[in-house]
């Protein structure tokens, strides 16, 4: 009776392994799919009464559609002097301009032409004890501020949707020999995964 409960744990554990991961990932797709859905969500008549018609995935489908459309507009149509002048008039606009300003830097910072999550670093936080801590590079310089001789490392927490930005000398960073994404999933899942080649190394 003991072996029969220790290997239905055993397949129950090993279940887990794969049934837990693959749910919550749908879970997250789907839930971020429903809140894009639900900005243009449309309902239609129907011949029962008192009932309508919602077709799911149409305000996902507008979303999608009206985003891209605006991207070709402003890379194909807007001359780029327009598309200056219609940002910097946003910018002017008090209070909208530190959202938009913030919220334009995070989406560029993982998207387009000047990614900042693409210099994967460790920080030595204390020389004396050697902790350090993995993040990435996202400025070089803070001559604004006059720290010259700093840069910005911005360190993702584990299994969080947040992170701290650090000031760090530079002679405490060092650059590390891993792509963007092994060190994102490194830092998220909380030093557990690591790439496979680096597993067949250590094996």
């Amino acid at each position: 009776m003991n072996k029969l409960f220790k290997a239905l744990l055993n397949y129950f554990i090993r279940g887990l392994l794969f049934v837990a991961p693959v749910g919550f990932t749908i879970l997250i797709l789907y839930s971020a799919f429903d809140f894009v859905d639900s900005l243009f969500r449309f309902s239609f008549p129907s011949d029962t009464p008192n009932q309508q018609i919602v077709i799911p995935g149409l305000g996902f489908l507008l979303v999608v559609g009206f985003t891209g459309l605006i991207g070709f507009i402003f890379s194909r149509l807007l001359p780029q002097t327009l598309q200056n002048w219609i940002e910097n008039g946003i910018k002017n606009l008090p209070l909208i301009r530190i959202f938009y300003s913030a919220f334009k830097d995070l989406i560029s910072a993982f998207v387009g032409d000047k990614k900042k999550f693409k210099t994967p670093v460790l920080i030595t936080l204390n020389k004396q004890s050697n902790v350090r801590k993995l993040g990435f590079l996202t400025q070089e310089s803070f001559d604004e501020i006059g720290e010259d001789d700093s840069v910005a490392v911005y360190c993702p927490h584990s299994y969080a949707f947040s992170g701290d930005m650090f000031i760090v000398p530079k002679e405490n960073v060092k650059p590390v020999s891993i792509s963007s994404a092994e060190a994102m999933k490194l830092i998220i899942s909380g030093g557990v995964s690591m790439s496979e080649s680096s597993n067949a190394k250590d094996e």
